[in-house]
């Protein structure tokens, strides 16, 4: 299947602002571009690109006084099949698990492992480890959450998520990364397009969205404890610990988001 996505967003400064964005693909699925993928600022100021330590590319640029518009429009060509189960999947000892995961073990900026350490194992101990532990802690941090966009909050946290039981995308997976991580369970924070294909109208449609990876039998598998069920159509942009890894945007000085426009639409009858 082809997939039509891109956004515009809109900020406002009044002053000069440095910015950092995360708002490329990853380069992983730069080999399924149908067009051109391009970040494109009005006014036209310099922009240079840069891999982070996670492998997300990250862009760089001021924003002049009075504001900035980015703008993006491509389009993808994906599989089209939902994202894959593996109930054989098997957890690792943490002894056998290669260098570089080890990270993904570790509390972070939005997951507090310490805070939530005693909870989790009193919660999934005594589920059988491996993909099935995995699938009970995405249950239950789909169960336990109220979904809504005015819950969120930037400061939010796990621990936040687990007391307060609301929360948007990325909090749901917070919930989840933390309580994967407390049962060693390696487990990454993702971001990217998701659009509402193959599934029926919803009140809250989504375009960028927050999901999961965990590592099980020496590979990395997709979850997302926000719908808690394959989806079709994911666009991945960047992956880290948690949201500070992945921020869209960030300013380094005042800025105001004044416009935020999102499309993950499946292209009908292409050519």
């Amino acid at each position: 299947m082809l997939i039509r996505a891109g956004y515009d967003i809109r900020f406002e400064t009044d002053v000069a602002t440095p910015m950092m964005a995360m708002l490329s693909l990853h380069p992983s699925r730069n080999k399924d571009l149908v067009t051109p993928h391009r970040l494109a600022a009005d006014p036209d100021v310099p922009t240079y690109d840069y891999l982070d330590a996670f492998g997300n590319v990250c862009s760089r640029f001021t924003v002049p006084k009075g504001g900035l518009t980015l703008s993006c429009d491509f389009t993808i060509e994906d599989s089209g099949l939902p994202d894959p189960v593996s109930p054989d999947a098997v957890q690792h000892a943490v002894e056998d698990l290669p260098d570089d995961i080890l990270i993904y073990l570790l509390g972070s900026r939005y997951c507090e492992t310490d805070r939530l350490s005693e909870t989790a194992w009193s919660l999934f101990g005594h589920v059988p480890a491996g993909w099935q532990r995995v699938q009970a802690i995405v249950d239950f941090a789909h169960d336990h959450v109220e979904f809504g966009y005015h819950f969120a909050r930037s400061t939010k946290t796990a621990w936040d998520v687990y007391q307060e039981r609301q929360g948007v995308c990325r909090d749901f997976a917070h919930l989840a990364i933390t309580l994967c991580r407390c049962m060693n369970i390696p487990a990454r924070y993702c971001t990217g397009y998701l659009g509402d294909i193959g599934i029926p109208p919803v009140d809250a449609p989504m375009d960028f969205s927050a999901w999961f990876d965990v590592y099980l039998s020496g590979t990395w598998h997709t979850l997302d404890a926000r719908h808690n069920r394959p989806r079709i159509g994911r666009i991945l942009m960047a992956r880290g610990r948690d949201a500070t890894d992945t921020a869209l945007t960030t300013s380094f000085g005042p800025a105001r988001l004044v416009g935020f426009d999102v499309h993950t639409d499946e292209v009908e009858n292409p050519v």
